[in-house]
């Protein structure tokens, strides 16, 4: 974190870093992450000198986190499918693309 960054921003870099951790990335990327999502949210809210038209223009970090996790136009993921499959027990997914694994899985398209 830069010098000067408030106890929140510290906050905030350490839960996104450890979120990004638990989900398997590597400790390099998840710093990388956070980092990236922490000056983004500082530009964004006027806490930094300089800020790039994309970190004050661009949809915010949290709004496009919440796209990626499945909710968006559509729907989840392959990963996310293919392990609904895995638990499951669907037979055949490892060859199976995201349309086939949703209509295997039941899901709506």
């Amino acid at each position: 974190m830069p010098s000067g960054s408030s106890s929140k921003r510290e906050r905030q870099y350490e839960h996104i870093k450890e979120s990004a951790q638990d989900r398997g990335e590597s400790a390099g990327r998840a710093k990388e992450i956070a980092a990236r999502t922490v000056n983004k949210e500082r530009a964004r809210s006027g806490e930094s000198r300089t800020a790039s038209r994309t970190s004050t223009e661009d949809m915010s970090s949290g709004r496009r986190g919440g796209r990626r996790s499945g909710k968006g136009a559509q729907g989840p993921t392959y990963d996310q499918l293919y392990e609904e499959a895995k638990q499951r027990g669907v037979k055949g997914r490892s060859d199976m693309n995201k349309s086939q694994l949703k209509r295997a899985l039941g899901a709506k398209s």
